[in-house]
């Protein structure tokens, strides 16, 4: 088991920025790699961001590339998803996952969730 806490949501107006966290228990953060997904009112859960267990690879979906950026810190445990330039279509819960191996962009390779914070873009 991986406990996975997600934080850093709120309410930001479009352009603005928001820094997310996600913090894991235990002393194997280091030996997973982590994921960012997404999933709006209505539609299904999407891929953001990934990056590997060392924090050597990273991977973007198209609609965030440039503006978003995965990285982790694995002395504190914690995984983060810098979000600039947000738009109205950003608007959903934000969830970060594990799963050992490299990195992936189907939700169904990961391993371990936690609770999604939500993430509201105003226009």
């Amino acid at each position: 088991q991986v406990p996975l806490v997600a934080s850093g949501g709120g309410l930001v107006q479009a352009g603005g920025s928001l820094r997310l966290s996600c913090t894991a228990s235990g002393r194997t953060f280091t030996t997973y790699s982590m994921g960012w997904f997404r999933q709006a009112p209505g539609k299904e859960r999407e891929f953001v961001a990934a990056i590997s267990s060392g924090g050597g690879m990273t991977d973007y979906a198209d609609s965030v590339k440039g503006r978003f950026t995965i990285s982790r810190d694995n002395a504190k445990n914690t995984l983060y998803l810098q979000m600039n330039s947000l738009k109205p279509e950003d608007t959903a819960v934000y969830s970060c996952a594990a799963r050992r191996g490299i990195i992936a962009r189907s939700s169904s390779e990961y391993d371990y969730w936690g609770r999604g914070t939500q993430v509201t873009v105003s226009s």
